[in-house]
């Protein structure tokens, strides 16, 4: 049985870590270096850092904060924000992360995808896609949850596995922050078509909510979740207990 995945996320703006709902409503939380060390004393299997507001303002990911981060922690770390070519993952690998994820700039340019699996591996690309329902269709919106590409999510998803994509990071904006459990009928949607990795975002309140994920998708392989670890209303090793008491595979 495949060992499931509890990920804890950190989006950064401006050098600290913030939370918003529906991708809006941003407020400020803590120091990422922190929140990272905590992370990874607390049994996280890995750890994802988002410079959630680069590909909107035009910039370069802060490498320095990344470069702090990294240096705390010893569990895998993917790493996206104004991630565009070769020379952005080069970059961020180099500074510390296992994993480079990209969004608006393979909405862009869908080759980065399967030039960055030929470099550097497909276990290296994470395809990360913000997803809101828009007309009653999964739509794909860019920079930061803020712009509508009119992309299909599901033939987007679909073009990204076949391009060499590793793994897929599912940002769900309707359950972004809700807390009212993981966007089920979209991860199904996704998970349907592609033979990779599928993360779950957006919307875990509870501890049950990762129970429910695991029970009713069990292709999908990890669950991420930022604002209930982030306040401490819900510990990792918590999770943990009550998945393995669950009867679904975790590292203790």
């Amino acid at each position: 049985m495949i060992t499931k995945r509890i990920i804890p996320c950190l989006d950064v703006r401006d050098g600290r870590v913030v939370k918003g709902k529906n991708f809006v409503g941003i407020r400020d939380v803590d120091d990422p270096v922190n929140l990272g060390r905590r992370y990874n004393a607390a049994g996280a299997d890995e750890l994802v850092f988002y410079d959630i507001t680069a590909s909107s303002e035009g910039r370069k990911l802060f490498i320095d904060v990344l470069e702090r981060v990294a240096s705390e922690i010893f569990i895998p770390l993917t790493v996206g924000g104004g991630i565009n070519n070769l020379d952005d993952f080069d970059r961020v690998l180099k500074s510390g992360a296992d994993k480079v994820s990209v969004n608006s700039g393979a909405i862009r340019d869908p080759s980065v995808i399967g030039a960055a699996a030929k470099k550097y591996g497909d276990q290296c690309v994470v395809l990360s896609m913000d997803v809101k329902r828009v007309d009653g269709r999964f739509t794909v919106f860019g920079k930061g949850g803020r712009e509508n590409t009119g992309l299909d999510a599901i033939k987007w998803a679909k073009r990204g596995y076949r391009s060499g994509a590793g793994e897929l990071v599912l940002n769900s904006i309707d359950t972004d922050g809700v807390r009212g459990g993981f966007d089920l009928e979209l991860l199904e949607a996704v998970s349907d078509v592609v033979d990779i990795p599928v993360v779950a975002s957006g919307g875990a309140g509870k501890t049950e909510d990762f129970i429910e994920l695991f029970k009713k998708l069990p292709r999908i392989d990890a669950g991420l979740a930022a604002g209930i670890f982030h306040s401490g209303e819900v510990e990792i090793s918590d999770v943990k207990k009550a998945l393995k008491e669950a009867g679904i595979e975790v590292r203790i």
